[in-house]
């Protein structure tokens, strides 16, 4: 399972942020980092609106991109640090020129975005590169999937299509877990999920349901400014997703054999299984009666799964008030 935390655009242009928050994952049990590559003047104009307007500082749009900017310089920093972290560095390029720099830099892994998925531009040079791609598909239909998916098996790419729903926060009936397993049927390739409801519990359902990558926002904490905030996972929560995902893989992982099992816990089971005992005081020649008998633990003769087959049976010899009954005092 590959577990991204996308780090994003919640650095908000400071470099040290970015690297603190590579820190701060490096425990949680992810296995990735992901940021996103934006170079204001080959993706944006003065001309594109706000999602949500939520910079103080930014008049617009376009303006934000351009604060989110790294240099080259500053993006090895980064893919150096995360590695040295044990996480693989990952970046969703927006421009063909930010995905050329990252091939540069020697990015191992695309990150498609959902809303790039019909930038040829892009994509022809992503699928150029022949290295595996995960693609969310957020924004996208069947049919631009279809096209893409196309595209990608003519080439023999590594080819992971996440479902992704792109509202922020998703409620619960809006994540789509059911896409989960048609992404994978429909194209025989790996599925997952990219979350954005800003709990853990999408993630570990998906995680029953097969997903080969889970992706989710990440934050320090829920009082942080920025516009995903809201849609993202504290570092605890990552943490326990970690965990969660890593326990629910183990258990899918070791299916058990009730037969099995039970031998196994022969023991217990005998501890905990009940014998028939008499209720009272038995004379030899005494036809037993569902009143004479009562259920005590632990299994020391004969189980009281036998209760049919012991009532109106003779009793040969004298027993005791709650001893054990044994097939030999039986006719």
């Amino acid at each position: 399972m590959k577990i991204i935390a996308e780090i994003a655009q919640y650095h908000d242009g400071s470099l040290g942020r970015a690297h603190a928050m590579i820190d701060a994952l490096a425990d949680t049990g992810v296995s990735a980092v992901k940021f996103q590559t934006h170079i204001a003047e080959y993706e944006s104009s003065i001309y594109e609106p706000w999602r949500i307007k939520f910079s103080y500082q930014d008049e617009t749009r376009y303006d934000y991109w351009k604060r989110m900017e790294f240099s080259k310089a500053a993006w090895i920093e980064l893919k150096t640090h995360a590695e040295e972290r044990c996480l693989e560095f990952i970046s969703s390029p927006f421009s063909l020129e930010g995905a050329e720099m990252l091939e540069d830099i020697g990015i191992s892994t695309w990150k498609l975005a959902s809303g790039e998925i019909g930038n040829k531009l892009l994509t022809s040079f992503l699928l150029s590169t022949h290295k595996p791609i995960i693609c969310s598909s957020g924004m996208s239909t069947w049919s631009e999937l279809d096209d893409f998916v196309s595209e990608a098996k003519a080439r023999k790419i590594d080819l992971t299509i996440l479902q992704c729903t792109s509202k922020y926060p998703t409620a619960p009936r809006d994540v789509g877990l059911n896409n989960i397993t048609a992404i994978a049927d429909r194209y025989q390739v790996k599925s997952g999920l990219s979350d954005h409801s800003g709990t853990i519990y999408p993630a570990l359902a998906a995680t029953v349901l097969g997903a080969a990558c889970i992706e989710v926002h990440a934050c320090m904490s829920r009082q942080d400014y920025g516009p995903d905030v809201s849609s993202s996972l504290t570092i605890e929560q990552i943490r326990d997703m970690c965990n969660g995902i890593h326990m629910i893989e183990e258990m899918l992982s070791h299916p058990v054999d009730k037969d099995m099992m039970a031998d196994e816990l022969d023991i217990m089971r005998k501890t905990f299984t009940k014998s028939l005992c008499v209720a009272r005081d038995i004379a030899p020649g005494t036809v037993l009666t569902r009143e004479d008998l009562i259920a005590l633990k632990p299994l020391r003769g004969i189980t009281v799964s036998e209760l049919d087959n012991v009532i109106g049976k003779k009793i040969v010899n004298r027993l005791e008030k709650y001893e054990v009954i044994q097939w030999k005092d039986l006719k």
